[in-house]
């Protein structure tokens, strides 16, 4: 069993990891434009896959869909058979993986961001879905390399939650924490507050339409797509691993106070 302190200190870190998402970078504040101007601006095939991934988002929620991932890979990285036995690794181990996972979800989005910006406006119908699939299917193997199952509905909510908080605003980060505070103890909660999970995907248009619209521009599409993926990515990845990994601190820690 991991020493007392050193799990508390952890939960102090990841804490003031919380505490920092209090703003947004002027590239995000940039991006909050009014609704009826981005509607303008945002190309209509990126409209129509976002549509099309909302609709397969709900689906993920409800039934795993096409997004779901297999254990098997995970498992053998973390040199375990079954996911019954993660939450008895090292923190440290669950960490290396997490980090290792996380160098190559990025590295391959950034290619794939560049890959589509040669097609500019041509492949960016293209690069929508991937992406946001791509980053889906990374907070579940995040959620599995913590020991918890997304197989499960309860699980894939968490995912959904994860996604949101990564493009939320302070006031939305903060509801969103108050909400993952009760997730192990009022699951039933969390379920009712995501009847309006649609607004997840007309965050990540607020802040990603916009942005794809320079991947449209001939020259800089390339590059411009390979860096807006890597900062995507980067965030997804940050966000599923400190909120996963928060959960399993405290769970480790009950095992030392059960009113932790």
């Amino acid at each position: 069993m991991e020493a007392k302190l050193q799990l508390q200190e952890e939960l102090k870190r990841i804490n003031q990891w919380e505490h920092s998402q209090k703003d947004l970078w002027f590239w995000e504040k940039l991006g909050r434009l009014p609704f009826q101007v981005l509607d303008k601006l945002t190309p209509k095939m990126v409209h129509r896959k976002l549509g099309q991934w909302l609709d397969e988002l709900g689906s993920y929620i409800q039934n795993g869909g096409k997004y779901l991932v297999k254990k098997e890979n995970i498992l053998e990285r973390l040199g375990v058979t079954s996911l019954e036995e993660v939450p008895h690794l090292p923190l440290e181990t669950m960490d290396r993986v997490c980090d290792e996972l996380i160098e190559a979800r990025v590295t391959f989005a950034q290619l794939q961001g560049a890959a589509t910006g040669i097609g500019g406006a041509l492949t960016l119908a293209v690069d929508v879905p991937a992406l946001l699939g791509l980053a889906l299917k990374t907070l579940q193997e995040i959620a599995i390399i913590y020991g918890y199952d997304p197989n499960e509905k309860q699980e894939r909510v968490f995912v959904v939650k994860c996604l949101q908080f990564a493009a939320a605003d302070i006031v939305g980060k903060k509801a969103i924490l108050e909400e993952l505070a009760s997730f192990t103890g009022q699951r039933e909660r969390v379920f009712s507050e995501l009847q309006g999970w649609r607004e997840v995907m007309m965050t990540f248009r607020d802040q990603y339409g916009w942005k794809k619209l320079f991947q449209a521009v001939p020259i800089i599409s390339v590059l411009f797509g390979s860096l807006f993926n890597k900062s995507f990515m980067e965030d997804i990845a940050e966000t599923g691993k400190m909120l996963y990994r928060k959960r399993r601190v405290i769970e480790k820690l009950k095992q030392w106070e059960p009113d932790v």
